[in-house]
């Protein structure tokens, strides 16, 4: 199985729009105004050789790159883009291909020999839209996205139980799908720093501290295991959210029961379209300057704009008083159909 990720895929749309840019570091966030508060969505490699990363905010990325281009963000764009490269991939012979973003997807193809295979993928995709790709090679579904990353850019690494452990096993937990900061200072309480260090941990001495299902998928993870099937069902939005990042920080309670009202209505116009009912809610809360809180809780099955709206505003009560707020972010996850993917992501297990 195949892991295909584009490289630097939203920069090299806009670099394919404007050739002149070629070359040099690009950065694409928000409105394209780093006087603005907003975040880069991505960054050239040019861009990325001076520290800038995704989720950074955007003033930050014009001091570390006086003389990049800022640009901003154009979904419409990326998403035909990325269209067109999802056609290519189903368009090979034998491909079953499972989409995991707008730049990324896994692709089954049975026989032949993966590192040919991969290189015809390139070829084609490179062909069809002028975008190259990188791509990873596993016999896990997990292992085959890890390896994309030791290909990039424009390259292929194979990653199986073989040299699992010779090429990660002295890296840290963090450079693991699915485990994040907070997974792997977690994980080093335990006295687990390292990949090895988790692939060789009892399953169930994780469980105390991340619980009966994500403790034993964490050692899996570590081990390199999960599906070995490339799964084309189509994805299913398991929740919906919208979030603002204000130019002035909000301090009035009545400016932050506006903001709210605002947000809750525009996640119900997007669940009202999935027909299905609302079950649970997070509220996310970025204090100035920076400071960034989540409030969440289950609700009763809902798809009423007025209930979901209430118990929004039960979360917002949570808000500390007297802070400025600078973003405020809602999120509605509803019920999941019973066709749906299973495990659709590694940090949900079924991989």
């Amino acid at each position: 199985m195949l892991h295909v990720d584009l490289d630097q895929f939203i920069a090299a749309v806009e670099v394919l729009r404007r050739p002149e840019l070629a070359g040099k570091p690009v950065i694409v966030g928000g409105r394209g105004d780093p006087t603005e508060r907003a975040v880069v969505s991505t960054a050239s490699y040019e861009a990325r050789a001076y520290g800038v990363g995704s989720g950074m905010p955007l003033r930050i990325a014009a001091r570390k790159v006086p003389d990049a281009v800022i640009l901003p963000v154009d979904h419409e764009a990326y998403l035909d883009a990325s269209e067109k490269v999802m056609a290519v991939l189903r368009s090979q012979p034998g491909a079953t291909v499972q989409v995991l973003g707008w730049d990324e997807a896994f692709v089954g193809i049975e026989g032949g020999v993966p590192e040919d295979i991969a290189r015809q993928l390139q070829l084609a995709v490179l062909a069809e839209t002028r975008l190259h790709c990188s791509i990873g090679i596993g016999d896990t579904l997990v292992r085959a996205k890890v390896a994309t990353g030791f290909g990039k850019p424009a390259g292929i690494f194979r990653l199986t139980e073989g040299n699992w452990l010779h090429v990660m096993g002295d890296r840290p937990t963090i450079d693991l799908w699915g485990v994040g900061k907070a997974v792997s200072r977690r994980l080093a309480t335990l006295g687990i720093k390292t990949v090895a260090e988790l692939a060789a941990a009892n399953p169930a001495d994780l469980v105390p501290e991340f619980g009966p299902k994500m403790g034993p998928w964490y050692a899996q993870l570590g081990r390199g295991e999960g599906s070995r099937v490339v799964d084309d069902t189509p994805w299913v939005a398991r929740g919906h959210s919208r979030e603002t990042t204000f130019q002035r920080d909000l301090t009035e309670a009545a400016d932050i029961d506006g903001a709210l009202r605002e947000l809750a209505a525009h996640v119900m116009d997007d669940v009202a379209a999935e027909e299905r009912p609302v079950v649970g809610l997070t509220l996310k809360v970025r204090y100035a300057p920076f400071t960034t809180t989540t409030y969440g809780r289950k609700i009763p099955a809902t798809s009423a704009p007025a209930e979901v709206l209430a118990h929004a505003l039960e979360l917002a009560a949570k808000i500390e008083p007297g802070r400025p707020v600078r973003l405020l972010g809602l999120r509605a996850e509803m019920t999941m159909p019973e066709s749906s993917r299973q495990g659709h992501t590694p940090t949900r297990s079924g991989w």
